[in-house]
């Protein structure tokens, strides 16, 4: 697709159409998602107030909002089911047949087993702050 940037007319590229002012413009139907549909279906704040607990579901129950509590009454019962669902024999077999017999070998090693590594700078740093630290000792006892 061809952005024509130029304001200026007759500045089109070589080989290249400049549109015309009389062509249609894109229209914006071949969006994904449409705008502007998405308000007809918002959830009321009645029953946003019954999925959080604070109102009963006989508050709610109303003409209006009655499609949204079946939905959502729906919804509770389908996923209470598939809590209830249970892996099949077969395949809880074949899970734990795939798992290692034996334990790993412990992996992560406790801080005070691993190697105890010093660097030069970190050697200056410690040996700074012990002179700085014995310099201050010795002036509070010299007091």
């Amino acid at each position: 697709m061809y952005d024509d940037l130029n304001s200026e007319p007759g500045l089109a590229r070589e080989g290249q159409k400049r549109p015309t002012p009389d062509e249609p413009a894109r229209s914006l139907m071949d969006r994904e998602v449409p705008l502007g549909q998405q308000a007809e279906r918002l959830l009321a704040a009645p029953v946003h107030a019954w999925l959080d607990g604070e109102l009963p579901e006989a508050a709610v129950r109303k003409s209006d909002t009655s499609r949204d509590v079946e939905f959502w009454r729906g919804l509770d019962s389908e996923m209470a089911r598939v809590r209830r669902m249970r892996t099949p024999q077969h395949v809880e077999a074949q899970i734990m047949a795939a798992l290692p017999t034996h334990a790993p070998a412990a992996t992560i090693t406790p801080w005070f087993r691993r190697e105890f590594v010093v660097t030069p700078t970190t050697a200056l740093l410690v040996g700074a702050a012990l002179v700085a630290a014995a310099s201050i000792i010795t002036a509070l006892v010299v007091r």
